[in-house]
């Protein structure tokens, strides 16, 4: 007898992590942690996940506004 629990086959892994890298994006390294939340979005969209959707939005929209972000910065401190 098997007590190994079995995954299961909905989980949202993979799109619960490209949501945070997206919303990490907006902070820090846009274009080192935006390129890693798209990669997992797509990832997760072949797989259909549930909330593939948001996760490949959230991480392409978090590095753009994580860019004009750091520009701003850049321009208001310079």
């Amino acid at each position: 007898m098997s007590t190994n629990p079995v995954p299961s086959q909905n989980s949202n892994a993979l799109s619960i992590l490209a949501i945070i890298f997206g919303g990490i994006s907006v902070i820090i390294f846009p274009i080192l942690f935006g390129p890693i939340g798209i990669i997992l979005g797509i990832i997760a969209k072949t797989r259909k996940e549930r909330l593939s959707t948001v996760g490949l939005i959230i991480s392409i929209v978090g590095p753009v506004i994580g860019a004009i972000l750091g520009v701003l910065v850049f321009a208001a401190t310079v």
